[in-house]
């Protein structure tokens, strides 16, 4: 058993200071992904790998009143990729909202970590295209969220939903397939 899934199990068992155990074992990889995720937006935005790290920390360990449960290690990433998604799809829809600006261009300062590149509205998009595909493919949807969102690679992928990689490359074929007429299709209406 990993140390990430030792103290994901004490923490299950009521171990208070699991949490705080965690975060130093999963920073980096975090990050990591974080990094990588951002390296592929295009708008600027005030959130940077750092931030993103440490909010979907916090809403899958900090803050949150129920606690959660982990089936180990791979269940914590994916969920870790499922609060960056929302935490992005959130960033969007505010820059999309006329309140924080609505179309305006920002020129971001310049910062150690990568700018969003990616213009909210494709983030919108695929998120809404991906909640359709967890309807007909659960699996499916589960990878693009591992891919997209957190920067997984599709081995790593395999290993996280415990799946041959054969599989996880014809998974990730159809997964891609799919979204991709499924956001044409949206984007035409």
């Amino acid at each position: 058993m990993s140390d990430v899934s030792r103290i994901l199990t004490a923490a299950q068992n009521g171990d208070k200071a699991a949490a705080s155990q965690l975060l130093p074992l999963v920073y980096d990889e975090l990050r990591k992904l974080a990094a990588n995720r951002l390296a592929r937006e295009s708008a600027p935005l005030s959130l940077n790998a750092t931030g993103l790290v440490h909010e979907a920390y916090l809403r899958l360990v900090g803050t949150s009143s129920t606690e959660q449960q982990w089936d180990g290690r791979s269940h914590f990433f994916a969920a870790a990729a499922e609060a960056m998604r929302r935490i992005l799809v959130d960033a969007a829809r505010r820059r999309q909202s006329q309140k924080h600006g609505g179309g305006i261009t920002l020129q971001a300062l310049p910062d150690e970590d990568l700018p969003l590149r990616q213009p909210p509205e494709e983030i919108l998009s695929i998120s809404d295209a991906l909640e359709r595909l967890s309807e007909v493919n659960a699996q499916a949807a589960e990878l693009v969220k591992l891919r997209y969102f957190a920067g997984f690679t599709l081995r790593e992928i395999s290993e996280i939903l415990s799946i041959p990689p054969r599989s996880t490359d014809n998974l990730w074929s159809y997964a891609r397939a799919w979204l991709s007429v499924e956001i044409k299709q949206t984007l035409s209406h």
